[in-house]
Formats: C-alpha cells, structure tokens, sequence
C-alpha cells in the first residue's frame, strides 16, 4: 500500500515540476517566472522527501531541509532586488 502511495505522489510531483518548467519559460513577466522558480524548491524538497521515505534513510531529509532553507534565502533576495534594484541596503 506504501509502494502504490509513494509512486502516485511521485507521479503528481513530477507532473507539478513540470508545470512548473512550462510557466518558467513561457511565463509573461518575472514575478510569474519568480513564483514558478520558488515552487520548484518546493517540488524538489516534496521530490527529495519522497526519495528519504522510498530508500527509508534520514540523510535525504536533512538535505531537503538545507534546499528548503537555500529556496527561502534567495527568494527573499530576488524579491528584495526586483522591489527595490538592490539587495544590501
């Protein structure tokens, strides 16, 4: 039952990402391209958990927590030089 959960949720992971890729390249302006990008950390940290639950080991979550902390970091720096043309005030 586990096997069939993990193959439908990877399934579903990977169908998002590639949305994903399809509004990253043909998005109409860069906050679209920048919200696509930031769902992608999160479709690769949903892709990497996934792969910790199949092998069943801990170093694949500790991994998604550093990709979940680097996505957070550089979407606010995007963010803050889109907004304002400069990252350190």
């Amino acid at each position: 039952m586990l096997d069939i959960a993990l193959w439908t949720s990877l399934a579903l992971v990977v169908a998002a990402l590639l949305l994903n890729v399809y509004r990253l390249t043909i998005g109409p302006d860069m906050p679209d391209r920048l919200l696509a990008l930031d769902t992608m950390y999160i479709n690769s940290i949903a892709l990497i958990v996934l792969l910790g639950l199949w092998l069943n080991t801990k170093t694949y979550f500790e991994s998604a927590l550093l990709i979940a902390m680097l996505g957070f970091i550089s979407t606010v720096a995007v963010c803050k030089y889109l907004l304002r043309g400069d990252i350190i005030e």
